[in-house]
Formats: structure tokens, C-alpha cells, sequence
């Protein structure tokens, strides 16, 4: 099989000048992703209908450029780090040290904070492989003290997209001295290829009997993750994202909806020697198009956004309003505020480690592959 090399093209500058390219990777399948150096941000995935009875569909979405991204505070399609999801105040305790992270959501620190990974350029290198699937990996330096965090670190992002049709985000770091690391790509994903549809009729699947309840800030409470059986949280079978959003449910009300952390099934498998063990953690149907993706992932927990707080202050690339629930997040990720959570998993990196972590995004529904 030829190796299916992924190509570059300018996209831009950030406003202190510094150039970013667009990375475009496609498949035998009929699938096309797209990448940028800003933030390592997935800012095209075009997928086709089932069994190529539609044409491609632009399933993510995006902003027509890095002045958009630069501008706008919604993460679309980044990779947030050092830390995503919320760390307590901006504050955590290392080994007895006290370490300070600005805060920039309601006191506490979201996505790694205000100048986080998703608002710096990558390094960005196409990857040959032997199933001549496209890849291209992003790297960045984070340098001890960057937002507050100790530790100098290096990490990177693989996209694959393979001869199927499916995308493979494999995460990598090192440091040279304890640091937590939690990243994910922050997609909002909308399968009918039109935002002004939205999410709410999109039929979705967790694979997770438990969630974290959250305080007033988005916060997980105190206490063991409560199970989702009978409440709006409960997608152990695949339901319309928008049958109980509505209801007049205290945790609906602290996030406005669904923004919360799912604690995924049997999540605490160990990895085998130099291989991370995945497990589905999503299912993603639109009956419209007839489109489903699913997401397996190596991590513990599913952070599952709706939308809800896109105000239509911005467009798409093609000019068109995102506004609430447009599109939706399935950001697999260790559990928020876990540096100050001793009983959940760990994600501090040491010197002698390295981190790894591997999320699939696959379309079952094209059960044909082009040869």
C-alpha cells in the first residue's frame, strides 16, 4: 500500500505574526480531515454518508481563520492543555509545593488556563507509515513555570486517519520534573454537516452507569461519582440528546445543561506492556444522514458538552451562525480537578515516565472501504 502523505498549505498568521499552516489528510474511505499548527486544532472532518449514498458533510465545527480562533474563547476543535477540564482556584499541592495556575472560569483554572496550548503553534511533521495511512504529528514545548506549572514539558499529537475512514489522536509527553498533563482535542461534533440544525435530535450512547455531579463553578462534588440510572444523565442507551436537557433538574441547572464528566466503564483496566488498552466511551447517530461516530479512548472519563453556551457571536467558515447546541463535545479526558482529588485516577507525569494516551474516532457506517 503507498504511503498517503498528508500536505500543507499557509492558513494565516497569528496577531503577533507568527505563520500557521493547515495540514490535510485523506482517506480510501471518502474521509478527509484537516489540521491546523494554531492550537492543534481539527478543523475539517468530512465524512460521507453511508455506504457513499451522501456526499462528504463537514462534521466538525470550525472558524474561518486565526483571527477567529485567536479571538473567540470556544476551543472548537483545539487541543487544550497543560490541563483540561478545571483545577480547583488555580491551585494544587505537588510533592509539598504549593503551585498557582491563573484562574479564567469563575475562579478556577479551565483548559490549562488563559494562554493555554490552544492558543500556541505546534511544530507540525508529516508521518510515514507502513499501512500507508496519513499522519502528521503536532509538537510543543511548555517550559517550566508556563502558566504556573512546574516542569519543562514536550508533548505532542499524531492524527492518523486510516484507509477506513477512521482518526487516531495519539497524545505523547515527557518532563524533566513532576507535573500534571491532561489533554484533549476540544471537537464539537455535528453529523448533519448543518449547524443550524443542531444537536438536541442527535441520538447518543455513553458508555459510563456512573458521572460527577458538579457544584456552582463546574467543579465535581465531594464524594464518590453518583450513578446516572434514572436521571437526565443516564445515555447507557442511546437516546435524543435533547429528550430531558429541559427538565428541571439541579445539575441540568448548575451547567445549563450537559457539561459534565462521565466516569467511563471499566475504566480501571491497566495497560499492557507498551500498549494502552482502549474501551468505547461515545456512540454519535444523526437519523438524518444517517451518519454514527464512536469514540474509544485509553482515558477514564468522558466530558460531554452540549453546546449550550455558543451565543451565535461568531460563524462558521461558511458564514453561518453557531449558536446553542450546535454542536457537541466528547472530550475524553482524566477526571477534572484531579491534582487536588487524591481518590481519583492520577495524572501527574514524573521524569522517568512517559504519557501516553489514544482516542479513535471511527464511522461505523461506512461499511464499505474504497480499494
Amino acid at each position: 500500500m503507498s504511503f498517503a502523505a498528508p500536505f500543507s498549505a499557509p492558513f494565516g498568521a497569528t496577531p503577533s505574526g507568527l505563520p500557521v499552516e493547515r495540514w490535510t489528510l485523506r482517506s480510501a474511505s471518502g474521509v478527509e480531515a484537516a489540521v491546523l499548527t494554531y492550537g492543534a486544532v481539527l478543523h475539517s472532518l468530512r465524512v460521507p454518508g453511508p455506504s457513499g449514498s451522501r456526499p462528504p458533510a463537514e462534521v466538525v465545527l470550525s472558524l474561518p481563520d486565526v483571527k477567529h480562533y485567536a479571538t473567540h474563547g470556544a476551543y472548537l476543535g483545539a487541543v487544550v492543555g497543560r490541563y483540561a477540564n478545571r483545577i480547583a482556584a488555580g491551585t494544587f499541592t505537588l510533592d509539598g509545593t504549593r503551585h498557582h495556575i491563573p484562574g479564567n472560569d469563575r475562579g478556577n483554572s479551565l483548559h490549562g488556563g488563559a494562554d493555554g496550548f490552544d492558543r500556541r503553534v505546534w511544530r507540525a511533521e508529516s508521518r510515514e507509515r507502513p499501512d500507508g495511512a496519513a499522519s502528521v504529528r503536532l509538537s510543543l514545548d511548555s517550559p517550566h513555570g508556563d502558566q504556573g506549572f512546574p516542569g519543562s514539558l514536550q508533548v505532542s499529537v499524531t492524527y492518523t486517519l486510516a484507509s477506513d475512514g477512521s482518526l487516531t489522536l495519539d497524545y505523547r509527553g515527557v518532563t524533566d520534573r513532576p507535573t500534571p498533563v491532561n489533554l484533549t482535542n476540544h471537537a464539537y461534533f455535528n453529523l448533519s454537516g448543518n449547524p443550524d440544525r443542531g444537536v438536541l435530535d442527535h441520538l447518543l450512547t455513553v458508555d459510563a452507569t456512573t458521572y460527577l455531579p458538579i457544584d456552582e463553578t463546574g467543579l465535581p462534588l465531594p464524594g464518590a461519582p453518583a450513578p446516572v440510572a434514572g436521571s437526565p444523565f443516564d445515555f447507557t442507551r442511546s437516546r435524543r440528546i435533547g429528550a430531558r436537557i429541559a427538565e428541571p433538574d439541579e445539575q441540568l441547572r448548575r451547567a445549563d445543561g450537559y457539561d459534565h464528566c462521565w466516569a467511563l466503564d471499566d475504566r480501571e483496566r491497566p495497560s499492557g506492556e507498551g500498549q494502552l488498552v482502549l474501551r468505547r466511551a461515545a456512540r454519535l447517530e444523526d437519523p438524518g444522514s444517517g451518519r454514527v461516530l464512536e469514540v474509544h479512548t485509553s482515558e477514564p472519563g468522558l466530558q460531554v458538552y452540549a453546546g449550550q453556551q455558543l451565543d451565535g457571536g461568531f460563524g462558521d467558515f461558511l458564514g453561518r451562525r453557531l449558536g446553542a447546541h450546535s454542536g457537541l463535545c466528547l472530550e475524553s479526558q482524566h477526571f477534572p480537578d484531579s491534582p487536588n482529588r487524591s481518590e481519583y485516577p492520577s495524572t501527574v507525569l514524573r521524569p522517568d515516565q512517559v504519557m501516553r494516551s489514544r482516542t479513535v474516532l471511527s464511522f461505523p457506517h461506512l461499511t464499505t472501504v474504497a480499494r
